[in-house]
Order: C-alpha cells, then sequence, then structure tokens
C-alpha cells in the first residue's frame, strides 16, 4: 500500500472519528482555552482530539458523545481492578466518615507498610509518596546518599516519570528531566555493561524488568542476573522500578524473575485508584530516613500518607489483589498476546506484539498503521493506548479478550487487502 493510500485512510478515520463525537470536539476546545493542549497528561492527547469520559464502571467506559468502550488500556496499569472495585469504595467512605486532611499520623499507614513489607520479598521497610514519579525521586536520592557517589544509570527507552525519561542512547533527553549525572546504557544488552560500570563514581542503577512505556519490553533473566552480579561487585545499589511491573506477580517481577533488588519503587494499581507511590528497600539503607538510628534524611510530601490513598490500598491488598486474580488476569494477557502474535503472523502488515502478563504493546514500524489500528477499535467499542499498549484489568473478561482479537484480525484483513 503507498504512502499516499495510507494518508488518505488516516484522514477518512479522523473525520469519522469527528462526526461522530461533537460534544468531545467542543470540549477540547473548550479544554484548550485553560489547559494547554487540552489535558494535563500528555499521554492521554491523540488525533483528532480525545474523547472526554462520562462514565467509568468495571472494564468499561462510556463518553459524553454516548458511545461505550471495553477498555483495555488499565488507565496504563494503574487501573488493574477497573474503575470502580466495591471493596475500595467501602473503604474509602469509612474513612471520609472520620475525617481525612488530619496533617498528622495514623494506623492505616502503619497498616499498609505491613502489608507492602509482607508481599514483596526485598522491602524491609518503606515510605510513602504521592506517585511513582516522586517513589523514583526519591529512591535515586537514598541511594546516592547512601554510596556517596553521584552517577545514576539508566537504560535506553525507559521511562520513570516525567522527570525521569530516556530516549534512544543517541537522541535527546527529557529538557524536563532532573539534572542528575545520569549514565545511558543499552537495555537487556550484557555488552552494554561494560561501559555503564566503567563509570566508577556509579552510585545507583535504575531499571524496569519489562520495560512498560518503552514498549513492554521483557529483561531476558541472564541480563537483569549478570546486572545483579555487577551491581554487587562495585558496591551500586539496584533500583528496580516494580511501578508497572508489580502487576505481573503477587510479589511483582522480583518474585517472577527470583530478582534481588537493593531499593524497590511502586505506584499506580496498588493505590486502588486513587494517588499512590512508595519506595523501600533493606533496611540499613531505608534507616537513613530513621532519626532514632542515626538517619540524617527527611522526606516531606503533604500527602504521602493521605486517609483516603492509604484506605483504599489496604482494602486493595486485603480484598482485591490476590494471588488467585494476579495470576488470572496475567495468564489472560498471555493468551491474549498468543492469539495477537498469530494473527500478525498469518498477516502481511508489519505488525508484532511484545509484554509479558497483563501488560502488552502492538507495534508497527509504519506509524499509519497504529494510527488505522487504534481508530478502528475505537470504532469498534475498543480503547487502547495510542501507542498500542494494552494493560488488563482483573474486570476483562475471556469474551473481551476475543472481541479484541477478532476486530484486530478482521482489520488486518481489510488493510492488507486495499
Amino acid at each position: 500500500m503507498c504512502r499516499s493510500d495510507l494518508d488518505a485512510l488516516v484522514a477518512a478515520a479522523h473525520e469519522r472519528y469527528r462526526r461522530a463525537r461533537p460534544r468531545s470536539a467542543a470540549a477540547h476546545e473548550r479544554a484548550r482555552q485553560v489547559l494547554p493542549g487540552g489535558n494535563t497528561r500528555s499521554v492521554l492527547h491523540f488525533e483528532p482530539f480525545p474523547f472526554r469520559v462520562a462514565e467509568a464502571r468495571g472494564s468499561r467506559l462510556t463518553d459524553i458523545d454516548g458511545h461505550s468502550y471495553i477498555d483495555f488500556c488499565g488507565n496504563y496499569t494503574a487501573g488493574l481492578l477497573g474503575h470502580d472495585p466495591e471493596g475500595v469504595r467501602r473503604a474509602i467512605h469509612r474513612a471520609l466518615e472520620s475525617g481525612w486532611a488530619v496533617g498528622a499520623t495514623h494506623p492505616r499507614e502503619v497498616e499498609l507498610a505491613e502489608r507492602i513489607c509482607a508481599r514483596f520479598p526485598n522491602i524491609d521497610a518503606v515510605r510513602f509518596t504521592n506517585s511513582g514519579t516522586e517513589a523514583n525521586l526519591m529512591a535515586i536520592g537514598t541511594a546516592l546518599h547512601h554510596t556517596g557517589r553521584t552517577g545514576v544509570g539508566v537504560f535506553d527507552h525507559g521511562y520513570h516519570g516525567g522527570v525521569l525519561s530516556f530516549g534512544d542512547l543517541d537522541g535527546p533527553h527529557n529538557p524536563l528531566n532532573v539534572p542528575h549525572r545520569f549514565v545511558v546504557a543499552p537495555y537487556d544488552d550484557e555488552t552494554g555493561l561494560d561501559a555503564l560500570f566503567a563509570d566508577t563514581d556509579l552510585g545507583c542503577v535504575l531499571i524496569e524488568a519489562v520495560q512498560g512505556s518503552g514498549g513492554c519490553r521483557p529483561a531476558t533473566v541472564e541480563f537483569l542476573t549478570e546486572l545483579r552480579r555487577r551491581c554487587d561487585d562495585s558496591g551500586t545499589l539496584l533500583i528496580l522500578d516494580e511501578v508497572m511491573t508489580s502487576r505481573l506477580a503477587p510479589g511483582g517481577v522480583q518474585e517472577l524473575y527470583g530478582l534481588r533488588a537493593d531499593l524497590t519503587t511502586l505506584g499506580k494499581y496498588l493505590g486502588g485508584g486513587m494517588t499512590f507511590g512508595a519506595f523501600g528497600g533493606r533496611a540499613e539503607i531505608m534507616a537513613h530516613f530513621d532519626p532514632g538510628a542515626g538517619g540524617s534524611l527527611t522526606q516531606a510530601g503533604t500527602f504521602n500518607n493521605n486517609v483516603v490513598t492509604m484506605a483504599a490500598a489496604v482494602a486493595a491488598l486485603d480484598r482485591e489483589l490476590t494471588p488467585e486474580r494476579i495470576a488470572a488476569v496475567n495468564a489472560l494477557g498471555d493468551d491474549l498476546r498468543a492469539a495477537l502474535v498469530a494473527v500478525f503472523e498469518d498477516s502481511t502488515l508489519p505488525l508484532w506484539i511484545t509484554g509479558l502478563g497483563s501488560m502488552n504493546c502492538i507495534h508497527s514500524d509504519e506509524p499509519r498503521l497504529s494510527e488505522l489500528l487504534f481508530h478502528h477499535l475505537l470504532d469498534h467499542g475498543i480503547y487502547i493506548a495510542r501507542r498500542g499498549f494494552l494493560a488488563l484489568s482483573v474486570e476483562i473478561t475471556e469474551a473481551d479478550v476475543t472481541t479484541l482479537v477478532e476486530t484486530v484480525e478482521e482489520w488486518t484483513r481489510t488493510v492488507a487487502g486495499r
């Protein structure tokens, strides 16, 4: 298919979308008057404009124009429990009955900390933040303080928050990144570790074992094992970003891979849908925040222990995020990926899928194909991330997965036959 044909198909898809959503179009223009770009979360934008959600229930979204979607985006992994888990709702209501802006310590933060430490094998002690971004920032600062070094190892296409975002090795870094001294290495490449660890002032290495925003790229066990060995040999702390990947097993990807982390960062779904982040790890490292143990670090944050999030997260861990449900949603994600692999292998279109468990991403080396697939799915009541990212929730059913696979298969045959 020639470039002009693809351009025409994309233009037609945008026009079809625009005509079907006049209220979202008007809301977007209104938003642009006071919100640069019409939003306050850049990843949510797509052309010609994003739909505006009126209601979210279970695994379904309904926009202000009345269109309903099966939500396979899953709020970029934060929506693991769906949009309105009943146990979390009840816990929030109970918490609100006794007041919520307390400006003091309270029992629920202790309850949540106990559950986090019991669930994740490498966390002896934990502190809370308001997001995964904050958790990663605090973990880096803690690691550099502990080692007395300045270098931070990261990997190409790594994303650890809006101020910790790294593209290709030769590409420009995010101008909003914090000014640490970052050393960027190729991801999942053992030979690239030589240059990384040649830096004798490397204090920590920050990594996702499955890169989420980087396209759901799992690292091999061999690479992660070698990385752990290099960290041990050089006295460098290994920070495992589990903001997304902790959903891949009850004890996170560290349990799944048998990976030992010095510090672990958490966020997203563990807050039960509320704003949430956490960082924790070995007791001697986290003791830097304990003045009773001689620690000199302090951590501010008005809402670190906010009552609503603490209550929601305790309820999520106690009632919703059972080992059985975690296993089931990841098995369903594996089934989805296997089915789409078969569809793409049977097609002449340059499409493929990568991922692990409930985190997957559809790729193409032709951006207009990705755009066409995204809009085709919207036309058929299916919402994925514009970049092809899919994150299943526990509310997604086998029938929903079948609907997605059949819709993608029908689209590949139609487009390939043009």
